[in-house]
């Protein structure tokens, strides 16, 4: 076996694997690859990384595997022919899941003689290496301290956020649930633009300061959110609904879908039908923490 301080495994090489694999690459690391697709490896062989001939193989080189599969099936799926070389192995799976099945994983790991640590990457490819990028670990916390330099080669900042294995994965999600959510709206703007004759360019400077002046919001809510306190002193959510309405006329008045917000007016109608119209918005955690009727 390899030193674990300067050689690492990477499976799976989509855009995100093939940067990790760079990063290692670049500073110095004895680097050894498996893909379903062997082709996928050829840049980074022609750099000095090392094709293994099976997954098995791939597995065995080194203590250290780095896992950048889509989800949790297709690392059962990948792994299943190297079961036998995963003791004493530690996976590092940078893949997108849920937390319950990242807990999953980790028993299953255990159970064939490897530790899991599980990693939430908050940049794309492009930040990969980059000492301003971050990642969420959770996991047993002597692993993640033993292989920590070579952790933040693949990104600068690693946040280790407790040895339950789904804690790095919920903070990923939390992150993607506003990533996603918040690029959808800047989409609906950008559409409803279009239909005004505008280019999104157009409205970039407009749609950046508004993004901008989030995080104002953020921190002054979230104090009052744990507080509990939902006064309407600031905001009343019926005045919320009433916003929510015109955007919602204006998309569809221009001829534009109107999923996405009307999706937002049936938010505050359910806060409006939950008693909280002299309340603040920030009311609808409330009802968001239930599950839907």
């Amino acid at each position: 076996m390899r030193s674990t301080r300067q050689s690492v495994t990477v499976i799976g090489l989509g855009p995100m694997g093939q940067a990790m694999a760079g990063a290692f690459l670049d500073r110095g690391y004895d680097v050894t690859l498996w893909n379903r697709t062997a082709s996928r490896a050829d840049a980074l062989v022609a750099r000095g990384a090392v094709l293994a001939p099976s997954v098995k193989d791939a597995v065995a080189a080194n203590e250290l595997v780095i896992l950048s599969l889509t989800d949790y099936d297709a690392v059962y799926a990948t792994l299943g022919p190297a079961e036998a070389a995963l003791s004493g192995r530690v996976l590092v799976n940078l893949g997108s899941d849920t937390p319950e099945k990242a807990r999953a994983a980790a028993r299953w790991a255990a159970e064939r003689g490897a530790v899991h640590l599980t990693g939430g990457i908050t940049v794309p490819p492009s930040g990969i290496g980059k000492a301003e990028s971050s990642t969420f670990y959770s996991g047993p916390r002597e692993v993640f301290d033993r292989h920590r330099p070579a952790l933040e080669v693949i990104t600068g900042r690693s946040d280790h956020r407790g040895e339950d294995p789904g804690l790095a994965a919920l903070m990923y999600q939390i992150g993607m649930v506003m990533f996603w959510t918040s690029m959808l709206s800047y989409w609906q703007a950008v559409a409803l633009a279009d239909a005004h004759g505008m280019k999104a360019a157009d409205i970039l400077p407009h749609a950046v300061e508004t993004a901008n002046s989030l995080p104002g919001f953020f921190a002054f809510y979230a104090d009052r959110i744990d507080a509990g306190v939902h006064t309407g002193d600031v905001d009343r959510l019926a005045m919320g609904k009433a916003s929510v309405e015109h955007v919602l006329r204006t998309n569809a008045d221009a001829g534009v879908d109107t999923a996405l917000p009307a999706l937002l007016v049936d938010a505050f109608r359910h806060g409006m039908d939950a008693g909280h119209a002299a309340d603040s918005f920030s009311s609808l955690v409330e009802l968001l923490k239930k599950p839907a009727a």
